[in-house]
């Protein structure tokens, strides 16, 4: 690590863009308070260069990025499309700390996402995510389908950090907020057309137009495809002679492109004003995404010692089926087969599987709407009202063993609807204090409905449906104050009251709809919800396992501006992720319930402009103190299982540097740098959820000297120069490096031993060449993506402790490289 820092400190401490590279004066008063439906203030003239100043509504009102005592990644509209970032996680691979990755198969079209350690990677809607996701102000509650499109947004906000009190439930991590583009009235918009590697075929367009003098509106649209690159190949026709049949000609063995891309996407906004006191903004859109399910790799295999599961008679699973650094061997059905088990289970030997076929397409249909209405009652007080609805339909199948081998496979439909409304006043007296006092309701319903067809336990059959319905509330209350006491000292803090509950219903069912006898005895025996008189034996389906929940968050903060250059803070703050239920049990007994897991961060930072604002540093250091740490467990009451525990209690301590330099008119500098460290706190450790190494009795649990399952070390670094051509415009190279250090994945037994996984570390460059004519309307550039072609995984997924066999990797994109013109108009 030592080496990487050395070999990066010339650039690595140093962010931007051209719309960065602008004249600005020393920094000016903090602007009055008002609420987010407020337009943000137009960019500064292109006059000079040095560091703009980005506006945040973190606190409820909008205020300065730097005079905001919250660490925050502010990304506008200008550098989104300088870096080429064209999805929330680019995004995030820049952002320090901050780790949101799309997800393998497995979990279809769902993101990973954490900040400072803290999140979720299991897509289940029983489960919380722990970053809170906001549209436009709209919470997002899943992390299915949140690799958004960054279309047409003025800015994207990281907030790193408990939001507990600031946007409430499940951003106990930190949250993500993606804003649009507001109607201007402007008559103007622009068109992007671009074509690159393995047939990219994309478009993107804009239009903004004025209906009457205080109407407004703007339509935005994208169109995406490309090829995938992880080829799908049909392992009989590959290796003949190995026993396993084909139905393809020799030559002609792949069966398609995983990780393709088949994007579409479209919003449209209406903005009324009819006086300075009222603004009505309408948002609609609606998105479909179809494509081959995300390419993986297999890695390594274990031994199943089960003839259920062997690719054809003779040919077991084990490492022949390691295809290759882009390619597998995955199929999309298993055979119908009668069931061979040792005497163990009565009734299992001898039982008739159906066959169970899918398909390697992954689909997304989501759409949302939203309302916020602003009123400005008087110069001191302004109200608004925040409506929002969003739902989506998802199918996506998954044969985890990577191989014509029987192992599992699974065929998964999850819907989703939620709906949201929040009212809140912001108050503004004597020009020293500011409150915002409001009001939240949310209210959602899921249905996971999953064919599951698992071959891999061999005393047992497991070939069942689980159509479980989850449903989900939370109503909340919140202040938030912010005071100057005196010249340049600000006081702020807030409080969140939170009462919460879910419920979530299970159901094990045959594939013809009848009680599964193996998993619910007692259901298939006596029905659907049956509960013995005493209450003693209960049917798991049609069990509803119940959680509910209330807690008081709060937050205080500190800043001081010791001079327009530069402003030093300190804050306390709190948050929380929800609890509930194992989602996944195999029996009535591995119903467990999990409690929420809370944090409470202590952090000091600056935020400073230095030499006439052509170098901006921020910085800021934490410790968190993490309480019930949920983790997944490997082992429950009776067998194994794939559930939720808390674990116990814990300690992340971490700093991060944003750096932005203007060294030159023209050049721009940026970089990021951050750290964390984790260790568990050895006596609060849960037996049930450790590790016998520790004590305990969860061979797939926690150590306490486990790393932290984020990467300990991120770094990003980019520079561009704009090369002025008078009459011919002008041309801007950038280059972007991103660094991520190896990543914890959590631990496997195999062979009685505990193995720790890895992702290994890695280095990507990316790459921009633009020109841009003279009159600015017009743009011509040259984009490369993993410029240096390297070899890396996104996620990792290692089923081996629980008896299915494989370690799997979803390796990132390729060296890619693209040609896209830009016309405004």
């Amino acid at each position: 690590m030592a080496r990487l820092l050395a070999s990066a400190s010339a650039p690595a401490l140093l962010i931007a863009t051209p719309a960065l590279a602008q004249n600005a004066p020393p920094a000016p008063t903090p602007p009055a308070a008002t609420t987010p439906t407020d337009p943000a203030p137009e960019n500064e003239p292109e006059v000079g260069y040095g560091t703009q100043d980005i506006v945040v509504t973190a606190q409820f009102r909008q205020e300065r990025l730097q005079d905001t005592p919250i660490s925050i990644t502010a990304v506008n509209a200008a550098e989104l499309e300088a870096k080429n970032q064209t999805n929330l996680a680019q995004v995030a691979d820049a952002a320090p700390n901050v780790l949101l990755k799309p997800q393998g198969a497995s979990f279809g079209p769902s993101i990973s996402a954490s900040i400072r350690g803290v999140g979720q990677n299991d897509f289940n809607p029983a489960y919380e995510p722990g970053v809170g996701i906001y549209i436009d102000d709209v919470y997002y509650p899943q992390l299915t389908g949140a690799v958004f499109d960054l279309l047409d947004l003025d800015r994207v906000e990281i907030l790193r950090g408990p939001q507990g009190t600031l946007a409430g439930r499940n951003s106990e991590g930190g949250s993500i907020k993606l804003y649009s583009k507001k109607p201007s009235g402007e008559n103007g918009g622009f068109v992007e057309a671009s074509y690159g590697s393995r047939n990219l075929i994309a478009v993107r367009a804009a239009a903004d137009f004025k209906l009457t003098d205080t109407l407004f509106g703007r339509i935005s649209g994208v169109f995406k495809q490309q090829e995938g690159f992880v080829d799908r190949v049909d392992y009989g026709c590959a290796n003949p002679g190995s026993g396993v049949a084909t139905d393809r000609s020799p030559g002609d063995c792949v069966v398609s492109k995983l990780g393709g891309v088949g994007y579409q996407a479209i919003r449209g906004m209406l903005r009324w004003q009819p006086n300075d006191a009222i603004e009505v903004n309408l948002i609609g859109d609606y998105t479909h995404d179809e494509h081959t399910i995300a390419g993986e790799v297999l890695l390594a295999t274990s031994t199943i010692d089960s003839p259920n599961v062997n690719a054809a008679p003779g040919v077991p699973y084990d490492n022949r089926f390691i295809c290759g650094k882009f390619c597998n061997y995955l199929t999309t059905s298993q055979p119908g087969i009668t069931f061979s088990a040792p005497p163990v289970v009565p009734g299992a030997n001898g039982t008739v599987l159906a066959s169970t076929r899918g398909t390697d397409i992954s689909l997304y249909d989501g759409y949302g709407f939203s309302g916020q209405i602003s009123y400005k009652v008087s110069d001191a007080i302004t109200l608004t009202s925040i409506t929002g609805y969003r739902a989506f339909d998802t199918k996506f199948d998954s044969d985890d063993d990577l191989s014509p081998a029987n192992t599992n496979l699974g065929r998964n439909h999850l819907t989703n609807w939620s709906f949201s409304q929040e009212l809140r006043a912001n108050i503004s007296l004597m020009d020293t204090l500011n409150f915002t006092v409001g009001g939240y309701y949310f209210k959602q319903k899921s249905v996971y409905d999953s064919y599951q067809d698992l071959r891999y336990v061999p005393v047992y059959p497991l070939q069942f449906r689980q159509p479980d319905p989850t449903n989900a509330e939370a109503k909340a209350a919140f202040a938030h104050l912010a005071w100057n006491p005196m010249e340049n000292m600000t006081v702020s803090g807030g409080l969140r009251y939170t009462d919460e509950n879910k419920q979530q219903t299970y159901y094990r069912l045959n594939y013809d709809g009848t009680v599964n006898g193996f998993l619910d005895p007692v259901g298939a025996a006596n029905g659907i919800g049956y509960v013995s008189p005493d209450g003693t034996v209960r049917a798991l389906s049609g069990t509803t396992a119940r959680y509910s929940a209330n807690r008081v968050d709060y937050r205080a903060a500190v800043d001081y501006r010791f001079s327009p250059a530069l402003l030093v803070y300190g804050s306390f703050s709190t948050g929380f992720k929800g609890g509930g239920s194992n989602p996944r049990p195999f029996n009535a007994a591995q119903v467990i319930a999990f409690q929420p897991e809370s944090l409470n961060a202590y952090e000091i930072g600056f935020k400073s402009d230095l030499f006439d604002r052509k170098l901006r540093v921020n910085v800021s250091g934490f410790i968190n103190d993490y309480k019930d740490i949920q983790i997944p467990v490997l082992q429950c009451p009776g067998a194994p299982c794939a559930a939720r525990l808390n674990a116990g209690n814990g300690r992340i301590k971490g700093f991060e540097a944003e750096v932005t330099a203007f060294p030159l008119p023209g050049l721009s500098l940026d970089a990021s740098l951050s750290h964390l460290a984790f260790k568990y706190d050895i006596d609060s450790l849960n037996p049930l959820a450790t590790s016998p190494t520790a004590g305990g009795i969860n061979p797939g649990g926690v150590d306490p000297s486990d790393p932290p399952t984020s990467p300990p070390w991120k770094v990003s670094a980019g520079a561009q120069y704009r090369v002025e051509m008078a009459d011919f415009g002008s041309l801007t190279p950038r280059i972007d490096y991103t660094y991520q250090d190896q990543q914890f994945t959590g631990a496997s037994v195999i062979n009685g031993a505990r193995v720790r996984n890895f992702i290994p570390s890695y280095a990507l460059v990316n790459a921009r060449l633009t020109w841009t004519n003279a009159g600015g309307d017009l743009d011509i550039s040259l984009q490369a993506l993993n410029l240096l072609d390297k070899y890396y995984f996104l996620t990792t997924l290692d089923l081996r402790g629980a008896g299915g066999g494989v370690r799997k990797g979803r390796p990132g994109e390729p060296q890619t490289f693209a040609i896209a013109l830009k016309k405004k108009f």
